[in-house]
């Protein structure tokens, strides 16, 4: 179980590292639009404010943090039952991304649909399977 936690929260952090970064540039792409295009399947006017993209980060730091501490390598201070609740929303949050992008994507021939289908979902899924055997599991 440390394994896999160590893992999943080394994930969620370096998820939440490339918002941090994507608030300040379109690395690895070259342009804004090719990173509109491709990572957020939206026009360039339309991508997430630089505040937004920050609350994800924080989200996925917190998520790491729960999954983290369920697995008992962290403190979390309250009572045990809230990092099991908290591990487990992770758990639906990423279900329930990584369901709703095969859905969507499947019906898109964008290239985002392509990376969506291929790299996105799939590590949605993944995260929302290992956060809940980490939830129920420990």
């Amino acid at each position: 179980m440390t394994v896999l936690a160590l893992l999943t929260a080394g994930v969620l952090v370096l998820v939440g590292a490339l918002h941090v970064l994507w608030t300040f540039s379109p690395w690895p792409l070259r342009t804004r639009e090719e990173f509109a295009r491709r990572v957020v399947d939206v026009p360039p006017e339309k991508l997430p404010s630089a505040g937004l993209t920050l609350a994800v980060a924080v989200l996925l730091g917190v998520a790491a943090y729960l999954v983290a501490g369920r697995a008992g390598l962290v403190g979390v201070p309250g009572p045990a039952w809230l990092t099991v609740a908290g591990t487990a929303g992770v758990a639906a949050v990423f279900l329930l991304r990584g369901a709703g992008g095969l859905a969507v994507s499947s019906r898109k021939s964008t290239e985002f649909a392509r990376l969506d289908l291929r790299f996105y979902s799939p590590l949605c899924l993944a995260l929302a399977t290992s956060c809940a055997v980490i939830a129920f599991g420990a």
